[in-house]
């Protein structure tokens, strides 16, 4: 089956291995000794990337850099989500300046005109569920794209740079990169340029530094526009983005997860009714369509939603994992003993997760009331 990649649409069976030619990006290995510490790097669910060697040597050196991303203020917090989240905390943890942009300014030109419906989500779903997942503040710039910083200095020198961008950008090449346009799409797609640039501004890190953009292999067109037109403007000597590029986590109902769609993903606020509910009914299953037959030949783990979820993080053990699908792989696990696995191993995760973000609201609750965000 053929497959469409966009950053608004995903479709058909992605071939992962072709998207590294067509898009000429690079197998990532050869990693620092300290990434052998985060599954989605162990397990290559991070598996590509862009001029990472940089990042390598700044981690291996001990070297200031920073990470930037974005999230989209719309629906619930989900269990895909929180791929990017471990992935935030980690490069936290490995000494990263955190940029994390609130794109409300696109969401509201490409899905929803109440700003103030997003900035809710953003803080109670969004922000929220990064404390309570591990997100450190002290060393994080938490914005939004619609009001950058309360600093002036540094407010303008972030929309300039948008604006600045926009010269070094051509109509033919928003074509090219996004296909259909709108001056919506051109707008964000600067906008999104100068989030992932200006960390190297005189105005916040003081000065040029490798910067790292973790990212779903859809958003790629946003690294190319912002890579190709940071080499053209003189006026600032920006050190070249690095990117790196995970797999989709499958939905429930196979597929890419959807915010739209509450039976393709868990919810970080489901309950365990609810979360047994989805994953008995919904997850899709890799087991043959008899039980003699399953016995005989078989389950697939590959297209096993249940086994998916578990190896995307909720079983960090990799011996424990490789049990489980040899077992299942065998025949001697059945796809509905797979799927009780992950039910529980999700709301020890959930039950966990959910003592945390008590104390998460409290620090955002905090935030609000003195108007730091």
């Amino acid at each position: 089956m053929t497959f469409k990649i966009t950053p608004w649409e995903v479709t058909g069976k992605v071939d992962y291995d072709k998207l590294i030619k067509e898009f000429g990006l690079q197998p990532l290995q050869n990693l620092p000794k300290q990434f052998n510490n985060c599954s989605l790097f162990r397990r290559k669910i991070v598996f590509a990337h862009r001029d990472f060697k940089r990042i390598s040597e700044a981690i291996e050196n001990k070297k200031p850099f920073a990470m930037m991303t974005g999230l989209m203020p719309s629906g619930k917090f989900h269990f895909g989500h929180k791929m990017v989240a471990d992935q935030i905390i980690f490069y936290q943890s490995l000494g990263a300046k955190i940029y994390l942009a609130v794109a409300d300014l696109e969401a509201y030109n490409s899905r929803n005109p109440d700003m103030k419906e997003l900035r809710k989500t953003a803080i109670k779903e969004y922000l929220t569920n990064y404390l309570a997942l591990g997100l450190k503040l002290k060393n994080c710039e938490f914005y939004f794209q619609s009001h950058r910083s309360k600093d002036g200095v540094k407010s303008n020198a972030y929309y300039s740079l948008a604006n600045m961008l926009a010269r070094h950008a051509t109509f033919n090449e928003f074509k090219a990169i996004y296909g259909e346009i709108t001056p919506g799409k051109m707008s964000s797609g600067l906008l999104q340029a100068a989030d992932m640039l200006h960390a190297q501004l005189p105005e916040f890190e003081g000065k040029s530094l490798p910067v790292v953009v973790p990212v779903g292999v859809d958003q790629d067109p946003h690294l190319r526009l912002a890579r190709d037109i940071s080499q053209r403007i003189k006026v600032f000597k920006f050190i070249q983005l690095s990117s790196t590029y995970h797999r989709f986590i499958p939905g429930l109902k196979s597929g890419k997860m959807s915010s739209s769609d509450p039976t393709s993903y868990i919810a970080l606020t489901d309950n365990p009714e609810e979360t047994a509910k989805k994953i008995r009914k919904y997850a899709f299953s890799g087991g043959q369509p008899t039980l003699e037959e399953h016995r005989k030949k078989g389950g697939n783990p590959e297209i096993d939603v249940s086994f998916q979820m578990l190896k995307y993080g909720l079983e960090p053990d990799d011996k424990k994992l490789e049990q489980i699908k040899e077992e299942y792989e065998s025949g001697k696990m059945l796809s509905g003993e797979l799927k009780e696995i992950l039910i529980e191993k999700m709301n020890q995760f959930l039950k966990e997760h959910n003592k945390q973000k008590i104390k998460a609201n409290k620090v955002v609750e905090k935030l609000e009331s003195s108007g730091e965000i």
